[in-house]
């Protein structure tokens, strides 16, 4: 299951070589809600992995953004004790700055491209097969 959120790219940390083949970074952005004139300000910690690191290098921090992410839980037994861990798993960024002209656009996957049906030669019934 996919979620996304938005808000200010506070901080960027740098990419950690876990192991010879396991890449992180972390990031964080600040959600700031009016909620009945209450002001609520959250700092949320995103992780991303492999090569999907990179995601965050052409954001300024300060810059909104919005981010696409999944929840992912771990169960970890060491020592006979239990823990468990979860992470905002981001694995796409956009930025949420207004486009400048002929700025490339990453596109609009939401947007149907079919056109609809016109007949064609046969169009005495209205079934479309």
């Amino acid at each position: 299951m996919s979620f996304e959120i938005t808000g200010k790219l506070i901080v960027k940390y740098n990419t950690v070589q876990r192991s010879e083949s396991f890449k992180t970074r972390e990031f964080v952005i600040e959600k700031t809600d009016d909620i009945n004139g209450r002001v609520i300000t959250n700092y949320i910690k995103f992780q991303s992995v492999q090569d999907r690191t990179s995601i965050v290098d052409r954001h300024a921090e300060g810059e909104m953004v919005k981010v696409y992410f999944n929840i992912k839980g771990t169960r970890w037994e060491k020592d006979g004790k239990v823990n468990y861990i979860t992470n905002l798993d981001a694995w796409r960024m956009e930025s949420m700055m207004q486009a400048q002209p002929g700025a490339d656009r990453q596109p609009d996957y939401n947007t149907s491209q079919e056109t609809p049906f016109s007949g064609g030669a046969n169009s005495g019934d209205d079934l479309p097969f």
